[in-house]
């Protein structure tokens, strides 16, 4: 039975604490009966009842009515339960993240690096196709309803990801994280569209040979166009993508003329019409992207965004109820939980807007490149087109020191500060006047460590810190990632700017390149020694790597304002406070 209209339209009545957003997507989050997590879209609120694993999901009921639709990847339609004389037509698909694009794609060639979308990608690339602000406004593309993600309880076996055991451990190196994604099994619930796809269109008109072939290449290059003129592409557009609603099937159906073959001649006329002026719907779109133009409008616009409120981020903005303020170790932060892996987030400052930036699907799975030989340093850009480095936090780690070197003993007995202390000795440094590369975020993963910790005393002495819930923040048994700015300029200077930047480069790269002599390494160096003594920090562990310069356009030193080099600061895991 179809869902009535009124109901669609019927206001639900939801706590303001189960309200998220991702991406730009408002979500209501809530429990499901198995334990598992459920995050309903505003269309799958108002059919929230029909969604209840029960009616859908049930493993008897699922089993026995599921229909497995034609694809590579795991997509079935079936029907939820009869309730109060309602039921709804769902496609239910497993969500790929993390898996390997398909070789026989067709046009993976033309598109190396495409990966599938996470779900929370894939479902604000799809509100934002629907939505159609991009290209021209007479139409826009019309979709299946994204109604819900579901996330079951349990994590899948490394067996059932489809990834060999060293593939996985490759990947960890890199992204600590990223086992979440491999062995957490996403659901992504659309509501089912009535109709046939272009394929089964031309089969019930009785196309056949070259005429087929030829009427279905005609309609998959009319709707890639109308993609690209809407700002997108699927990367794997096929035919069977193509859905001709139920009324205009019917439609067709009705056509007679005096022959067969007028029959047919015109049934086809019509569906080419149909399709001509956009009466038809786009499904499957775990390989929807932006086009290069609109991803350049919409990164350029989000930079200059992200820019303006990078450089007002002390600024307290209105906090949606799935975030909180907090501050830690007197630094303020925009804190929250991380759907997609399952870790947590705190955002430096009090602009709520800057909190999807940093969320790891824009950033972890962007080409990184190492910065450091000894240490897990990257820089990268991301999704956003934000030049961040990120580090693997080594806190909880025993120094590996060299005992040739006088300060070794104090390295192996201070140890490595935790993020959280790291981004205090930042904040504070940069009030005091001592300039410091800008700290932006820390992430903890949402997997587990595999090693064990060598050095738990920061765990031991910052247990006092918890969140608002009483929970720990620094916990020995995940990963921290910090995410800082890659330096480029100051942020109120970058926020102006339209062309090129500043480059970065640190003192030991500088005396190599010719760029400063040894002697200005040594009075650059030395005169930060005397600032952070001077305001009451050790940072006699400091290295002329740890202190960076910037080039402008001409390959010159940026100045300070007393016509000096300005240094800054770049690692602050070693920096103690007297």
């Amino acid at each position: 039975m179809e869902l009535a209209e009124p109901h669609k339209n019927k206001a639900v009545l939801v706590a303001p604490e189960s309200l998220l957003e991702v991406l730009g997507v408002v979500y209501v989050h809530r429990k499901t009966s198995d334990g598992g997590d459920i995050y309903l879209t505003k269309f799958g609120l108002p059919v929230s009842d029909l969604l209840e694993l029960e009616n859908w999901y049930e493993k008897p009921w699922f089993e026995e009515h599921r229909e497995p639709l034609e694809g590579t990847s795991t997509t079935y339609r079936v029907p939820t339960k009869e309730k109060d004389g309602r039921s709804l037509q769902l496609v239910v698909k497993n969500c790929r993240v993390g898996e390997d694009v398909p070789t026989d794609t067709r046009t993976l060639l033309n598109f190396l690096s495409v990966e599938f979308n996470s779900p929370w990608e894939e479902f604000a690339l799809v509100m934002e196709m629907r939505e159609g602000r991009y290209g021209p406004q007479e139409f826009s593309i019309q979709t299946q309803k994204p109604l819900a993600i579901y996330v079951p309880p349990e994590k899948m076996q490394m067996w059932q990801s489809g990834r060999s055991q060293e593939k996985i451990n490759r990947i960890k190196r890199r992204h600590p994280d990223i086992e979440i994604d491999i062995l957490r099994q996403y659901k992504l619930i659309y509501e089912w569209i009535e109709g046939k796809d272009a394929v089964l269109m031309c089969g019930d008109i009785g196309l056949r040979g070259n005429e087929l072939r030829h009427t279905l290449d005609q309609m998959t290059r009319r709707a890639i166009d109308d993609l690209d003129r809407k700002g997108y592409l699927v990367v794997d557009t096929k035919p069977a993508h193509i859905i001709i609603d139920e009324d205009d099937t019917q439609e067709i159906a009705c056509v007679r003329a005096a022959s067969e073959t007028d029959t047919q001649r015109l049934q086809t006329s019509l569906l080419q019409k149909l399709i001509a002026t956009g009466c038809y719907s786009i499904v499957d779109y775990e390989l929807l992207i932006r086009t290069p133009a609109h991803k350049e409008a919409v990164n350029s616009a989000r930079r200059h965004s992200y820019l303006e409120d990078q450089r007002d981020r002390f600024i307290a903005t209105q906090l949606p109820s799935h975030l909180t303020a907090m501050e830690i170790l007197g630094v303020p932060y925009i804190h929250g939980h991380v759907e997609s892996t399952g870790g947590q987030l705190w955002v430096v400052g009090r602009n709520a807007r800057l909190f999807d930036y940093f969320l790891p699907e824009r950033w972890r799975k962007t080409h990184s490149w190492r910065l450091s030989e000894n240490n897990e340093v990257y820089y990268t850009v991301t999704k956003d087109n934000i030049h961040i480095v990120w580090k693997i936090s080594r806190v909880g780690d025993r120094p590996v020191v060299d005992y040739a070197d006088p300060v070794a003993s104090r390295m192996e007995e201070y140890g490595y500060n935790s993020p959280f202390e790291a981004f205090a000795i930042a904040h504070e440094l940069n009030q005091l006047g001592i300039p410091a590369i800008y700290v932006r975020a820390i992430y903890m993963t949402g997997s587990r460590k595999w090693e064990q910790t060598s050095d738990p005393r920061r765990f031991q002495s910052l247990r006092f810190l918890v969140s608002p819930d009483g929970s720990h923040i620094l916990c020995e048994d995940h990963h921290y990632i910090t995410l800082r700015g890659y330096y480029n300029g100051s942020d109120s200077w970058v926020a102006r700017q339209t062309g090129q930047l500043y480059r970065p480069i640190n003192l030991v790269q500088a005396v190599a390149r010719g760029a400063i002599s040894h002697g200005q390494f040594v009075t650059l160096f030395d005169g930060i020694q005397r600032k952070l003594g001077d305001a009451g920090y050790d940072g006699s562990l400091l290295k002329g790597n740890d202190m960076l310069l910037a080039l402008d356009l001409k390959g010159e030193i940026v100045k300070n304002d007393d016509g000096m080099p300005d240094v800054r600061i770049c690692n602050f895991e070693v920096i103690r406070k007297l």
